[in-house]
């Protein structure tokens, strides 16, 4: 049994979560959805880690960082695409193994706990309802109610909600958008390497920890926070 730490000695009592690439094992999966779509309508071939580093970004955000300022009617044709690719697949997403758990006992614990996405709210809620973990976080928030990312409004909104401090909150995500995100919320920060980056790309936001492993984080959550 892990050792539990006492409200007194914790460093933090918000843990907010990026969802794709940090809880849910989805990266592969929307790689596949914006390169079948741009396919699809015919925009010129993506490289799959070129649509792997915009992982984290707004769809609105994403296409204009993929492909720039291409037509209206280009850009709507490829977000309705993608849109369809992904919620094809999308009940079939598995969560990492081990983030259920750690989840519902960071829960247990007293942690106030959070979502802050690039998904929108429609998935979001998909995914919260289809993983049985809506009941466990206090408050998401989601590209269709907020800025995009690394915007730190998502951030600033559910640390105000919660009536938490900055000091007091912890972000976790797999791209430099999450991190940026944190650093411009005044926010403490890990990185993960199982998601969507690299740890290279990460570490220049001087995250507190670097993961490459789920079991590895949630270790350190449950021993050392």
């Amino acid at each position: 049994m892990l050792e539990i730490n006492t409200h007194k000695n914790r460093q933090f009592d918000l843990i907010v979560w990026d969802w794709d690439g940090t809880i849910a094992n989805s990266t592969g999966m929307i790689v596949n959805a914006i390169v079948k779509a741009a396919e699809q309508v015919g925009l010129p071939t993506l490289d799959p880690q070129a649509a792997s580093n915009i992982i984290g970004l707004g769809l609105k955000e994403s296409i204009y960082a993929l492909y720039g300022d291409i037509p209206a009617a280009q850009a709507q044709a490829l977000a309705t695409q993608y849109t369809t690719n992904y919620y094809a697949g999308e009940s079939e997403i598995p969560l990492f193994e081990g983030a259920k758990e750690t989840v519902i006992e960071l829960n247990r614990r007293g942690f106030k706990l959070a979502v802050a996405t690039g998904k929108g709210r429609r998935g979001l809620n998909l995914a919260l309802q289809h993983c049985g973990l809506s009941n466990y976080f206090h408050a998401t928030r989601t590209v269709d109610e907020c800025f995009s990312k690394p915007h730190p409004q998502m951030l600033d909104e559910i640390m105000d909600k919660l009536v938490i401090t900055p000091e007091r909150t912890l972000m976790i995500g797999d791209t430099n958008y999450d991190l940026q995100m944190a650093q411009n919320a005044g926010v403490n920060a890990v990185g993960v390497t199982f998601g969507a980056q690299a740890g290279e790309k990460l570490l220049s936001y001087n995250p507190l920890q670097l993961f490459h492993r789920f079991d590895e984080l949630s270790t350190w959550l449950l021993r050392e926070i």
